[in-house]
């Protein structure tokens, strides 16, 4: 088995900081390089009422300011917190950085393969029982999607 590229996903959570060190562990003792994805996962605000088109469902442009606004926010945050994690981690490792946008678990298989990744590192929330249910697992997602091995901190 040879491994010449991982890919770590990322949030700002301590399970995945535990997975970005296991991650970038693994690159060292392989020299490997290293992918870090972060996922901006799209914030639905809810319409008001006010200048909303009933027929076409357009929203007023107060509310896609406030949504582009942010959008902005998201991204800055996402690029401090791939940016924290290759300065504390990285050290000589060559890293290509990726930013996604929608849902976590196919971002992180499309970022895998657009990376050529032999293989994935996440963390898991350690979810169970109804909150599972509701909001699914991006860990259990990304294995039974993927077609390359994937460590699970």
């Amino acid at each position: 088995m040879k491994i010449s590229k991982v890919l770590i996903g990322i949030d700002d959570s301590k399970y995945a900081e535990h997975a970005a060190e296991y991650g970038f562990d693994i690159a060292h003792k392989f020299k490997a390089s290293v992918g870090v994805v972060n996922i901006i996962e799209p914030v639905v605000i809810p319409e008001t009422g006010v200048g909303v088109d009933p027929l076409m469902g357009t929203g007023s442009p107060a509310n896609i300011a406030q949504e582009m606004e942010i959008l902005g926010i998201q991204k800055h945050n996402s690029e401090n917190i791939v940016e924290a994690v290759i300065k504390r981690l990285a050290g000589n490792t060559e890293v290509a950085h990726f930013t996604e946008y929608g849902s976590t678990a196919d971002g992180i298989i499309s970022c895998s393969k657009e990376f050529g990744a032999d293989l994935i590192v996440i963390g898991t929330h350690s979810r169970s029982g109804l909150d599972r249910l509701l909001m699914g697992s991006v860990a259990e997602h990304v294995i039974r999607h993927t077609e390359i091995p994937v460590l699970v901190v």
